[in-house]
């Protein structure tokens, strides 16, 4: 399918590629000779010019198309880019809600805590698990949590996940540290 804007060098006129085609300004005394009449100089044929207009289009459309896939490149990019950052904000307000939720105690890095719901819709951390309570459990069970070192909270279900992405992150830092060139070649799926 041919554009609108394409210029075919049947359907142009001498006229029109002479407004998109810009020539090299005259010169009277190029090298301090003197020409007598530029007319003769600059003398060309029509097709000569059509054919130039026509380069001048494709080079424009050809440049257009780079920045078009360059920019959908781009758009990708941010759409995941806010993607994460929704993904963060989720994040932080579950972090933050995990956070206050009722506890008489005080939480350590690194250790589990479940969470419960009371009867009167109060949520509250506590050391035992379901299991250790048994039948005998007054709560509603939410879920159980892990708290880590820079105060997330990571689900149970997703404890082995974090780990292997916490020793990928060690082994990294352990090769960025000694030197390694090719520390990014670490391959964190064969964790």
């Amino acid at each position: 399918m041919k554009r609108s804007s394409d210029i075919d060098m049947a359907d142009l006129s001498y006229d029109a590629a002479m407004k998109k085609v810009h020539l090299v300004e005259r010169n009277r005394n190029p090298n301090g000779a003197h020409i007598l009449s530029l007319n003769r100089v600059s003398i060309h044929e029509s097709s000569d010019i059509i054919s130039l207009a026509t380069q001048i289009q494709r080079a424009d459309e050809a440049v257009k198309d780079v920045a078009c896939g360059k920019l959908a490149l781009i758009l990708e990019q941010i759409k995941m880019l806010q993607s994460q950052a929704k993904r963060i904000l989720e994040e932080t307000e579950h972090n933050n809600s995990l956070h206050h939720a009722a506890c008489n105690f005080q939480k350590v890095p690194g250790q589990i805590y479940h969470l419960y719901q009371n009867e009167s819709g109060q949520n509250l951390f506590s050391m035992l698990s379901p299991e250790e309570w048994g039948s005998s459990c007054p709560h509603k069970f939410l879920g159980s949590y892990r708290l880590e070192r820079d105060s997330t909270w990571t689900p149970i279900k997703n404890i082995d996940e974090r780990d292997r992405q916490n020793e990928w992150g060690a082994r990294l830092l352990a090769s960025a540290n000694s030197g390694d060139q090719n520390m990014l070649s670490l391959d964190y799926e064969k964790m």
